[in-house]
C-alpha cells in the first residue's frame, strides 16, 4: 500500500476542493446565463472528463514515484519545503475561467451580434420624432390651415389639430395632407414666412404650447430668457496708501467725526487715540478704561464721544474738556457693541450678557433692556423709523425691536453661524449681515431676504461697512479684505493685509473698519497694532480691470 506524505495529501485535498468549486461555478454559470440543457450537459461532461484525466495523471505519477524501476536508484522524495505551492483559486476566478471556456465551446463566431428588431427600431424612431418635433408639427399644420383658409377658422378647425411634420418641398405635397393622413411627414411650401406676426404669434403660441407639447419642444425653438440677476457696476480697485502706528495693543474699534476731520480708535492698550484724517497724525490720547475698548461712537448733535469696553463700563467723553462726564452702569459683563440713535438722545449697547440696553444720554438712566437673545449681542445699529433697533447675536439670529414697546418685532433665522457684523446702507432701505457661513442682504422694514453674496469669504467676518457708491467692504479674521458690489453681490476685489515688520503672521487680522463721511477713504484696525488707510486706485479703468462676472444659475434662498 502506497503511503503519501503530508504535503501530497494536502495537494490532493486542495485539488479536490478546486474541482468542487469548479462544479459549483459551472452550475452558477448555467443558471445565470440560462444555457440550454444540452449545452450544459456537454459542458459538465467535459468537466468530468477533465477531472478523470487529471486523477489518472496524478495516480500514474504516484505509482512511478512509489515503484522505481529495477537497477535504477530512486531519487530522494522531495520534502515539503522543495514542493511548489498550489496556487489557491477563488470561486470568482474559476467562474471567469468557466465563462471563457463556455464561450470557446458554444460561440461559433466571436463579436457577432444578433440583428436588430425592425419593429423596435420603428417604434424608437417614431417616438424620437414625436418627442423632438411634436411642437413643430403642430405649428406647421396650424400655419398650413391658415394659408388654406385665410378668411378665418371654423369651430371644427379649431378643435382638430394636425400632427404632420412640415419639411421644405413643393406645393404638390399639400394634397397628401388634406387626404386625412394627419400623422405623415409632409413637405411644406418652400417660401415660409421669416417670422410670425405679433397677433398670430400669440394665437399660435396658445395652440402649440397647450398640454404636454410645451415640455417636448427643443432648445432651439425655446425662447432664451436672460438672467434676472442684476449686472454689477464697475468699481475701481482699492489700495493701501498709509499705515499708522501708535497703539500698543490690538486696535478693536473705530469711529469718524461728523465733520470728517478726525477719527478715533480704541485699542487693547486701554486707550482711545484721535487721529487727523488728512495727515494721519496723532492729535489726542484719552485714558480711563481698565480693559480693551470694543465700541466707539461720536454724536452728531453733541460734542460727545461714547466708548464701551470689556470692563463692563460705558463712558461719555466731553471733547471740549477731554474727560469723562458720564458713566452708564448696568451691564453684567463685557460690552461688545455700541450705537447712537440718529434722531433722539438714546444710546444702545450690547454685550456678553445677551441684552441690548437702551440708555438716556442725559440722565444716565437705563430706559429699557431688550432681552431675547440667547447669546452675546455683538452687533447693533439704529434707524429713525421702525424697526429703530436691529441687533445681531452669537445665537445666529437677527432681531428687530420695537423701541416703544420694548419687544421683538421680527426674528431672522437665516444665518447658521454667529452674526458678528452688520452694515446699514446709507441710502437704500436695506442692510447686510455677515457670518462665517455667508453674507446676506435683507430688505427693510420687514426684513425680507434678498440674496446672498455670490462668493464666500470662508472666515470669521469681524466687521463690514458700505458707502453711498455701493461698495461693501468686509474684514476677515485671517486678514482678508474683500470688496463687493452692493447691487449684485459680486466680489470684485480680494485684498490681503500685510503685517508690520516684527509681528507674527497670525496677527494678520482685521477687527474693525469704517468709511469716512465722504466714503472715499477706508480705515481698518488690525491685530498687528496698526491702522491702515485705503483709497481707490484712480489709474484703474474697466479695460485694465475688467469684470469677470457670471450670473448664478439659480436663486438660493438660504
Amino acid at each position: 500500500m502506497t503511503r503519501w506524505s503530508r504535503a501530497e495529501a494536502a495537494a490532493v485535498a486542495e485539488q479536490a476542493v478546486s474541482f468542487k468549486e469548479l462544479e459549483v461555478s459551472a452550475s452558477c454559470l448555467a443558471s445565470f446565463f440560462e444555457i440550454k440543457e444540452k449545452f450544459y450537459g456537454k459542458f459538465m461532461l467535459s468537466i468530468c472528463l477533465l477531472k478523470r484525466r487529471h486523477q489518472q495523471e496524478a495516480g500514474s505519477e504516484r505509482r512511478l514515484v512509489s515503484r522505481p524501476m529495477p537497477g535504477v536508484v530512486a531519487a530522494p522524495r522531495p520534502t515539503a519545503a522543495m514542493e511548489l505551492p498550489v496556487e489557491p483559486q477563488s470561486l470568482k476566478k474559476l467562474s471567469f475561467k468557466s465563462l471563457k471556456r463556455a464561450l470557446d465551446l458554444f460561440s461559433p463566431i466571436h463579436g457577432h451580434y444578433s440583428p436588430s428588431d425592425p419593429e423596435s427600431k420603428r417604434i424608437r424612431i417614431s417616438y424620437k420624432v414625436q418627442a423632438e418635433f411634436g411642437s413643430v408639427a403642430n405649428l406647421s399644420g396650424q400655419q398650413a390651415r391658415e394659408q388654406n383658409n385665410p378668411g378665418g377658422l371654423g369651430k371644427g378647425d379649431q378643435a382638430s389639430t394636425a400632427t404632420a411634420l412640415a419639411l421644405p418641398g413643393s406645393q404638390e405635397a399639400k394634397a397628401s395632407q388634406n387626404d386625412g393622413n394627419q400623422n405623415a411627414i409632409v413637405p411644406a411650401p418652400t417660401m415660409l414666412p421669416k417670422g410670425p406676426e405679433i397677433g398670430t404669434a400669440s394665437r399660435n403660441t396658445g395652440t402649440v404650447l397647450s398640454g404636454t407639447d410645451r415640455y417636448q419642444s427643443t432648445s432651439a425653438l425655446m425662447e432664451r430668457i436672460p438672467s434676472r440677476w442684476p449686472r454689477p457696476t464697475w468699481h475701481p480697485p482699492w489700495k493701501n496708501y498709509r499705515v499708522i502706528s501708535g497703539h500698543l495693543g490690538w486696535v478693536r474699534s473705530i469711529a469718524f467725526d461728523p465733520s470728517n476731520s478726525w477719527f478715533c480708535t480704541g485699542s487693547a492698550d486701554r486707550t482711545i487715540k484721535i487721529w487727523d484724517v488728512a495727515s494721519g497724525r496723532l492729535k489726542l490720547t484719552l485714558t480711563g478704561h481698565i480693559e480693551q475698548i470694543r465700541g466707539l461712537a461720536v454724536s452728531q448733535r453733541h460734542t460727545y464721544l461714547f466708548s464701551a469696553g470689556d470692563d463692563k463700563q460705558v463712558k461719555c467723553w466731553d471733547l471740549e474738556q477731554n474727560k469723562v462726564i458720564r458713566s452708564y452702569h448696568g451691564h453684567l459683563s463685557g460690552v461688545y457693541c455700541l450705537a447712537l440713535h440718529p434722531t433722539i438722545d438714546v444710546l444702545l449697547t450690547g454685550g456678553r450678557d445677551s441684552v441690548c440696553r437702551v440708555w438716556d444720554i442725559r440722565t444716565k438712566a437705563m430706559v429699557m433692556a431688550l432681552s431675547g437673545h440667547d447669546n452675546t449681542v455683538c452687533s447693533v445699529f439704529a434707524r429713525p423709523t421702525d424697526p429703530q433697533v436691529v441687533t445681531g447675536s452669537h445665537d445666529t439670529t437677527i432681531k428687530f425691536w420695537d423701541l416703544v414697546a420694548g419687544k421683538t418685532m421680527t426674528t431672522l433665522t437665516h444665518h447658521k453661524k454667529s452674526v458678528r457684523a452688520m452694515a446699514l446702507h446709507p441710502k437704500e432701505r436695506a442692510f447686510a449681515s455677515a457670518s462665517a457661513d455667508n453674507i446676506k442682504k435683507f430688505n427693510l422694514p420687514k426684513g425680507e431676504f434678498l440674496h446672498n453674496m455670490l462668493s464666500q469669504q470662508r472666515t470669521i467676518i469681524n466687521s463690514m461697512a458700505v458707502n453711498e457708491e455701493g461698495v461693501l467692504a468686509t474684514a476677515g479674521d485671517n486678514g482678508s479684505l474683500w470688496f463687493w458690489d452692493w447691487k449684485s453681490g459680486y466680489n470684485f476685489q480680494q485684498a490681503q493685509t500685510i503685517v508690520q515688520p516684527g509681528s507674527l503672521d497670525s496677527e494678520a487680522c482685521i477687527y474693525a473698519l469704517s468709511y469716512d463721511i465722504s466714503g472715499s477713504r477706508l480705515v481698518t484696525c488690525e491685530a498687528d497694532k496698526t491702522i491702515k488707510m485705503w483709497k481707490e486706485d484712480r489709474s484703474a479703468t474697466p479695460e485694465t480691470h475688467p469684470l469677470n462676472f457670471k450670473p448664478p444659475k439659480e436663486f438660493r434662498r438660504y
